[in-house]
């Protein structure tokens, strides 16, 4: 299937739009190459089972929804979702030649385009630090309306890094790093969300912040 070129939406997020064929490679280096690990351990802890629906936000070039794809198996569906037309371009593209049918749209996390309690699970991998605190909060408002009762939200991202020579690299790609993910949690609970729980992974600068829609 061929999809025309859409629009970037209006956010007052940072997008990636002129070097997204670029970002797997930036990416994996700015990783030093814990990119994969890092993806792989973030499908174990969203614990997507067979036949459940989930939505990726800032999905970027799509690999984490086509690994999350192969979780739900034939009888799930996986939805990624990007504010860039760039970045979702490069996702479909490589959606095709992995032969996964995950399904990919251009949007912003605060405009979600989906019906109330759509999806099981919600993820988010390295995005959150792109958007202003107000962004934020209504974007996991967004997460919470769109969840199904009991859902899960799950969001991984750089953990207090802006000292560190990560934190300059992406500093200077644009990166702009904003509060931890554990500060995240008051506005959670804020959004309706119950379990909330913030913390560190096994990777150095690397956070999670995870809850469920009561």
């Amino acid at each position: 299937m061929t999809h025309a070129r859409s629009e970037a939406p209006q956010t007052a997020g940072r997008t990636i739009r002129w070097w997204a064929r670029f970002y797997d490679a930036a990416s994996w280096l700015l990783s030093f190459g814990r990119a994969p690990a890092i993806r792989r351990m973030t499908v174990e802890m969203a614990a997507a089972a067979p036949g459940e629906t989930v939505l990726d936000v800032g999905c970027g070039t799509g690999s984490l929804a086509i690994a999350l794809k192969a979780e739900v198996g034939a009888s799930g569906a996986v939805t990624g979702i990007d504010a860039s037309p760039e970045m979702i371009e490069q996702a479909r593209r490589k959606a095709t030649r992995a032969g996964v049918d995950a399904g990919f749209e251009v949007a912003p996390i605060e405009g979600l385009l989906f019906p109330d309690a759509r999806f099981d699970l919600v993820v988010s991998s390295f995005m959150l630090h792109h958007l202003p605190d107000g962004v934020k909060r209504k974007g996991l408002a967004e997460v919470r309306r769109v969840l199904k009762p009991g859902g899960r939200f799950l969001a991984v991202d750089f953990g207090g890094t802006s000292q560190s020579l990560i934190g300059h690299l992406l500093s200077v790609l644009g990166h702009t790093h904003g509060a931890s993910l554990d500060a995240l949690a008051p506005a959670m609970e804020e959004a309706g969300f119950t379990d909330v729980e913030a913390g560190v992974t096994k990777y150095r600068s690397v956070a999670c912040l995870r809850g469920k829609r009561g």
